[in-house]
Parts: C-alpha cells; structure tokens; sequence
C-alpha cells in the first residue's frame, strides 16, 4: 500500500500562484507515475498534469504553459507549481500514483489517492 499525503492549497486571487506537494510513505519502492487531477461539484476528476518515474511530464491543455509538475524521488515528493491562475481552476486538487513508470490521463488507472487539496481562486 502507499498513501500520499498532499499540501499546499489555499485561496489566492487571480493571477496569483500556489505550489501543491504530494508525500508518498508505505511501500514507495517501486516505479510509479505520478498524476494531479482535479474535481469541481458534480463533475468528473480530470487530469491536470502527469510526470512519468524519469521525470517525464504532461500537461493538458488547461496546464500548458502555467503548471508545472516535478518530483523528488528521493523525497518520494511530487510537486504542482501553478501559476497565472483562473478563477476556472478553483478545484479540489488530487494526488494520484499509478503502479507503472508511464504517464496516463484517465483517473481509473491510478491505483492511489492523495485525500484532496482545495484551491480557490478569486476573481
């Protein structure tokens, strides 16, 4: 088993930056792909950002340019620095790990997930 324990989220105003981490403890010895996806009310999780066990990152569209995703293998960290945000990326923000070394980006093939991050972004 492996559970990940996120922080970082908050409110901040348009324009603004936060920075999300990801702490994986329990059996972190294997090479696991690491996502961020995110949830409003009523919708589906979507992805936001993926990093492969090399270091290789993904982006949705929604991300490119603003987001930037980097983990810490030795930490067993994951990090999402977001910036230039939207009012439209207030989410709750989750942490997922995936039992393969690649990147995918739907939510049903992670096998672990972090308990969630609310990130609020006022206009």
């Amino acid at each position: 088993q492996v559970q990940l324990v996120e922080s970082g989220g908050g409110l901040v105003q348009a324009g603004g930056s936060l920075r999300l981490s990801c702490t994986a403890s329990g059996r972190t010895g294997s090479e696991y792909a690491m996502g961020w996806f995110r949830q409003t009310p009523g919708a589906e999780r979507i992805f936001v950002s993926g990093i492969t066990w090399s270091g290789i990152s993904h982006y949705a569209d929604s991300a490119k340019g603003r987001f930037t995703i980097s983990r810490d293998n030795a930490k067993n960290t994951v990090y999402l620095q977001m910036s230039s945000l939207k009012p439209e990326d207030t989410a709750v923000y989750y942490c997922a790990a995936r039992k393969a070394p690649s990147v995918v980006g739907a939510a049903r093939w992670y096998d672990y997930w972090g308990q969630g991050s609310q990130v609020t972004v006022s206009p």
